[in-house]
């Protein structure tokens, strides 16, 4: 008998049908045990009656909540009174026939069929795989699945397409500190995982894909807190032959379109535009919160913020760094001081961020596509020539084959689950997230090397007195 899904039972009303699932509920009324049966499709109330099947009976009194089980039988309607409207399968119910036990599953350490957030965090993340079993969790699953499907969905109608870039790369200045990776074939040198695709998204503006989007994986080395992970993913997109405005009317019209689809309410469209120094005025900050003090959840209240300083002066090193990153464009007024020399901080990028709900949702910026422009950036950040090309010499020698104009985002794919399922921490929508001290769901780590892989490496430790 090929097995069917949970709820396709309720269209099977006087069919026998095999069924395969966890246990999510046993109930014991003497000679009747109910079983609620659970799948990736849903609920199914089972009834076994020993006048039935003694065999199924028997191996029923056995079962605990998560043994998994292999059900066949018969499916009827429920009476009136013990119809669930709340279910989808409950106006019927599986009276069986034959019950096998394929897996056995130990008392529980939280209870699973309530919502988890109030069990201890470090509990949750050793015991993950059973936290995603909470109808909560795995609800966000879903959730973020289908708003992957909707980015792709948009971005492909849009024209985009769809590349991997490398995920062992070149240390690139984006505001955080890298995760290295020792070289074994070349000793004494590492690669750096990538705190964001932007050379890489760039390169492919010059190699003449005019529109490219990932679901890319990023990695920085920063303090955790409730909107950021060490590692995290975000809907990177790039766009040749456009200006700032196409960039935002691109990316508003994705986030309506995804939340939207999601049953989302937006607070304005189109979107409300601050500059960066009115938000600073009005709100105290770059990122805000439009709803007011009700905070309806089911609204999202997106604004931008435009017109950032481009460059911003770093105290401890005495010298001028990027605001957001180096291959931001001035505007086009300002172009003539940068290469002068002149008036520093009071130059504006072509940058912009999407806030939502209090949170920075996406950030983006009109790039650099004059190495002239580009070198004198780098210049003014304190970097020698030889520094520079060291650095940069492969995007540098890239503009200079033909390099159109270009600009494009990145939203926070985390964060924007986050807000669309109502939930104050992104851990709720990763599958295994790392816990608020940086380490990872289920799997120690980071934990220690061998000395052989160490030794393989090239690599010493020399760890503090008080870690040894």
């Amino acid at each position: 008998m090929t097995r069917t899904l949970i709820k396709d039972t309720a269209n099977k009303v006087g069919e026998m049908v095999l069924i395969k699932g966890w246990v999510n509920i046993r109930r014991d009324h003497g000679k009747l045990i109910f079983l609620d049966i659970r799948d990736r499709s849903g609920l199914i109330q089972v009834v076994i009656n020993p006048k039935v099947s003694a065999e199924a009976h028997q191996a029923a009194s056995e079962l605990r909540n998560e043994f998994v089980v292999e059900l066949e039988g018969m499916i009827n309607p429920r009476s009136e009174k013990q119809i669930n409207a709340h279910l989808e399968t409950g106006k019927i119910e599986m009276e069986v026939t034959r019950l096998e036990i394929l897996s056995h599953a130990k008392n529980l350490p939280f209870e699973i069929n309530e919502d988890t957030r109030k069990v201890n965090e470090e509990m949750r993340m050793k015991f993950r795989y059973l936290d995603l079993k909470s109808e909560r969790m795995a609800k966000n699953m879903r959730l973020r699945f289908k708003a992957a499907g909707l980015v792709r969905e948009y971005l492909t109608k849009e024209g985009f397409v769809e590349i991997e870039t490398p995920m062992l790369t070149k240390s690139s200045p984006e505001g955080a500190r890298d995760f290295l990776v020792p070289s074994r074939l070349q000793p004494g040198n590492f690669y750096a995982l990538p705190q964001a695709p932007q050379q890489y998204k760039q390169l492919l503006m010059i190699a003449g894909i005019e529109r490219y989007f990932q679901m890319a994986r990023a990695m920085r080395d920063e303090d955790l807190r409730g909107d950021r992970q060490l590692e995290h993913t975000q809907i990177d997109l790039e766009m040749s032959f456009v200006k700032e405005r196409d960039v935002l009317d691109l990316v508003e019209g994705l986030m309506i379109h995804v939340a939207e689809s999601c049953g989302k309410k937006i607070w304005k469209k189109p979107f409300p535009v601050f500059t960066h120094e009115e938000a600073v005025t009005q709100f105290g900050a770059d990122k805000f919160d439009l709803r007011g003090p009700d905070k309806d959840p089911n609204v999202m209240a997106f604004a931008w913020v435009v017109d950032f300083p481009l460059l911003e002066w770093d105290e401890d090193e005495k010298r001028y760094t990027f605001a957001h990153n180096p291959f931001s464009a001035p505007k086009a007024e300002h172009v003539e001081k940068l290469m002068k020399g002149e008036d520093l901080p009071n130059l504006r990028a072509q940058q912009y961020d999407l806030v939502c709900n209090g949170f920075e949702l996406a950030s983006g910026g009109v790039r650099i596509s004059d190495p002239t422009v580009q070198r004198k950036v780098f210049e003014i950040m304190g970097l020698t020539p030889e520094q520079t090309e060291e650095r940069f010499g492969h995007l540098i020698a890239a503009y200079e084959y033909g390099a159109p104009p270009h600009a494009g985002m990145a939203p926070g794919f985390d964060r924007l689950v986050m807000l669309l399922a109502n939930e104050e921490n992104i851990r709720e929508v990763i599958a295994f997230p790392v816990n608020s001290s940086g380490r990872t769901s289920v799997m120690d780590a980071p934990s220690p090397a061998t000395d052989k892989q160490l030794k393989d490496l090239h690599i010493k430790v020399d760890l503090p007195k008080d870690k040894k």
